[in-house]
């Protein structure tokens, strides 16, 4: 059985978290988004915990920091994970949707439709756990293939096109002064 959290404790007051992996992709889609940092938290605030999280403004900072380790799976944000957002990305939700419904349904024979519930968590660690034949993870290893170490011109061009049929459109990217104030959002609502 499966120890998936349901609800998050703030002091004396205990919130239901919307745990349906559909939530978590449009939070992650929010985190993503150009608005301004403080209407993302709010937003997320209110995908993952509904009316009653924002009830209470003094919970906020602690709801927040919650909704940001259950978006991370459980797990604690280190220095680690920094350097591996500077890693290029090879995945993106909205626009690999279509692959990882395929893949989901090619390795595990799940339908991701409408209606179809499933945490969280148990999402991210099926996705996680895809086979190398399923198209995700096919297109994600063109993605990330250097194609500096082939040598033959034609072969190389082949790639180069391959790469260039799968890249993830970067309309996602955010500025470095956004990026700037994400992180002192942040910081702010970790107490720093």
């Amino acid at each position: 059985m499966n120890s998936y959290p349901k609800y998050a404790q703030v002091k004396d007051r205990k919130y239901e978290i919307n745990t349906d992996f559909r939530i978590a992709l449009e939070c992650d889609k929010l985190a993503k988004s150009n608005v301004e940092a403080e209407e993302r938290a709010l937003a997320i605030i209110y995908l993952l915990f509904g009316d009653k999280g924002l009830e209470n403004s003094q919970d906020w900072q602690d709801l927040m920091e919650i909704a940001l380790k259950y978006l991370n799976c459980g797990k604690e944000k280190t220095d680690n994970d920094e350097e591996e957002q500077e890693q290029e990305v090879d995945i993106d939700f909205e626009q690999d949707w279509e692959y990882i419904r395929t893949s989901f349904f090619y390795d595990y024979n799940v339908k991701l439709e409408e209606g179809t519930y499933m945490h969280w968590w148990e999402f991210y660690n099926l996705l996680c756990g895809l086979s190398d034949k399923c198209i995700l993870n096919r297109v994600r290893f063109v993605r990330n293939f250097d194609i500096e170490q082939i040598k033959d011109i034609k072969e190389k061009e082949k790639w180069i096109k391959q790469k260039e049929q799968v890249a993830l459109k970067q309309n996602n990217v955010k500025t470095a002064e956004e990026k700037r104030l994400d992180e002192l959002f942040e910081k702010q609502l970790r107490g720093g």
